[in-house]
């Protein structure tokens, strides 16, 4: 990758946002707990969460990712309470959609929009997506949880 490209990529934003990740103090006996890796960087991010009446009332993040990958969970991290599983897969499409060349991710998840330089970087769609992808696994999970409780 040149150098020009770095610059671009790595814009001042998104190590910003890498190095400001909000949510990181665990849980207690969360409802759910994902850890997602992307196999191409080795990027990992672990997803705990509670919900109560549908929606996120606590949420953990471990992120062990690229500056991408980071930004991406600092944003979406900042948002995550009081969203219901169907708001976190339609950002998590939307921010999928707009790495393939799509607009921005609606609200809350229009923050996201600092990622659209990594459209031309496919390598880096992964790390990107960890966060909300592991956030719709482990809401899926809560949901199964929930369903099977007495």
């Amino acid at each position: 990758m040149p150098d020009a490209d770095l610059i671009k990529l790595y814009s001042g934003r998104i190590l910003e946002l890498a190095a400001d990740m909000p949510a990181t103090d665990p849980i207690a006996a969360p409802h759910a707990s994902v850890r997602k890796r992307s196999p191409l960087c080795g990027s990992t991010v672990t997803v705990s969460l509670d919900v109560e009446d549908g929606r996120i009332a606590r949420y953990a993040q471990d992120v062990k990712a690229c500056a991408l990958g980071q930004a991406s969970a600092s944003v979406s991290g900042r948002v995550m309470l009081g969203l219901t599983a169907g708001d976190v897969r339609r950002g998590r499409d939307q921010l999928r959609a707009m790495l393939g060349g799509g607009p921005v991710p609606d609200s809350p998840f229009d923050g996201l929009e600092v990622l659209t330089p990594a459209r031309d970087f496919r390598n880096r769609h992964a790390s990107i997506l960890l966060a909300l992808d592991a956030t719709v696994e482990a809401l899926d999970q809560a949901g199964d949880q929930t369903r099977c409780a007495p």
